[in-house]
């Protein structure tokens, strides 16, 4: 599908329908819809009750594609999420029963409330869009989109996500408290909504084919080398003892792609990497232990990211 004929009204459509799930949070929603677009995988952070598995369920629901809910714990092993091998009595032979991730939209509901050995079943799928089950390897649906939840790492009963998952979400986004006047419309909220989000606004085909689309929106070489120079920051940053991976710089130039052509542009600005900047670099940085104390080092590494884009001359 080319630029000029993108569905931009369902796209318009997509969006609308998601804000009647997740009220008073336009730009949250949009976020979601750019990692949507970019074929990335989405981290929803914050602490409960706030909409984190809302918006997760309307996003994959809003799509005609396999949707599977799994609720992580303690007590899950990776075969709860790959599948398992058994053996057929009757045709005397092994077989595959596969898992929960071999589906469209894999919803992660609370993915750091299970050991860091189920979190890794994750990794290979995450990144190649398939997995290796007993020496072979098995291609996962097309298109493929992990959407997890995790309450904060200070709330009793997580397991920190290690750096190397981190790296495979492209974007982290958090929801925050709605304010008061779409609180007054949640207290009122009716069962018609989530009925009305059941119904999928377009198919995997159309989906696949914006993806497609995506690719093509012009990024000038001015904007790369934007995009490269706030990468490099974070790899000399004093507050930083990890910075940004070769793979994080590759999903913020996909992302400023996807949120032009969401926006009706075949061609991505300055304004759209500072946007994006944060929601797709916070997570992958690390802050040195000495800057800050664990519980407030994902949100001082969203601060060192908004200072980074202070610093740097913003491209004409």
């Amino acid at each position: 599908m080319s630029l000029t004929i993108v569905d931009t009204p369902a796209l318009h459509n997509l969006e609308a329908a998601l804000g009647l799930v997740l009220r008073g949070k336009a730009e949250t929603v949009r976020l979601a819809l750019v990692c949507l677009l970019s074929r990335g995988h989405l981290l929803i952070e914050d602490v409960p009750g706030v909409g984190k598995t809302t918006l997760a369920h309307g996003l994959a629901r809003a799509i005609d594609c396999n949707f599977h809910r799994l609720q992580f714990t303690s007590d899950m092993l990776p075969s709860d999420v790959l599948g398992v091998t058994v053996y057929n009595a009757h045709s005397e032979q092994f077989e595959f029963k596969p898992g929960p991730i071999f589906t469209n939209f894999l919803l992660a509901d609370e993915i750091n409330r299970t050991t860091p050995k189920t979190q890794s079943a994750l990794l290979e799928a995450m990144n190649e869009r398939q997995v290796t089950i007993d020496a072979r390897r098995m291609e996962l649906p097309d298109p493929f989109m992990v959407i997890a939840t995790q309450n904060p790492a200070e709330h009793h009963g997580t397991y920190p996500l290690p750096e190397s998952q981190l790296d495979r979400f492209l974007m982290r986004i958090r929801v925050g408290y709605p304010d008061a006047s779409s609180e007054r419309e949640i207290l009122r909220q009716v069962e018609g909504v989530s009925g009305e989000m059941a119904r999928p606004v377009f198919g995997s085909v159309e989906l696949l084919q914006i993806q497609e689309a995506v690719r093509q929106v012009t990024v000038d070489d001015s904007l790369a080398d934007y995009i490269l120079a706030i990468v490099e920051k974070t790899r000399t940053h004093d507050s930083l003892s990890l910075g940004v991976s070769p793979r994080g710089s590759q999903a913020l130039y996909r992302a400023v792609q996807a949120r032009a052509l969401l926006e009706g542009r075949g061609y991505a600005l300055p304004d759209d990497a500072k946007r994006l900047a944060v929601a797709v670099f916070g997570h992958r940085v690390v802050v040195h232990a000495r800057s800050s104390i664990a519980p407030q080092r994902s949100h001082m590494g969203d601060q060192i990211i908004k200072d980074i884009l202070n610093q740097i001359d913003v491209p004409l």
